[in-house]
């Protein structure tokens, strides 16, 4: 087998140049600057604090059009993980995540602690 040709042509450079240097800091400092002035460098809270609340299960039907077959899926945090596909499947997905709801341990722990 003969070699594999360059594909891309390089071209030389003719004189080697030292890399750039940091622009020095106006006022005739030594330091070199790290930002654009008027950009804040220390790091600020998250501007929306969380207020304890969670996710703990959450429900996802996908009902594409009036002939396609739906599909859904229960999930919490306890680990209860179910799914289901078909209109008669998926109403009983549905029943049965409303009645986890009302008896997850999890959902009734997080409930007294906020309390």
């Amino acid at each position: 087998m003969s070699p594999r040709p360059c594909l891309k042509s390089l071209t030389p450079t003719t004189a080697h140049r030292p890399p750039a240097e940091p622009a020095p800091a106006p006022g005739g400092g030594g330091a070199p600057k790290v930002a654009a002035e008027g950009v804040r460098s220390a790091v600020r809270p998250e501007p929306h604090p969380g207020d304890g609340r969670r996710i703990v299960a959450m429900l996802h039907v996908t009902a594409p059009g009036r002939r396609a077959v739906p599909t859904a899926t229960s999930v919490c945090a306890c680990g209860r993980n179910r799914s289901a596909v078909g209109h008669r499947r998926v109403a009983v997905l549905i029943e049965e995540h409303a009645a986890h709801r009302a008896a997850c341990p999890l959902r009734h722990h997080a409930e007294r602690t906020a309390a």
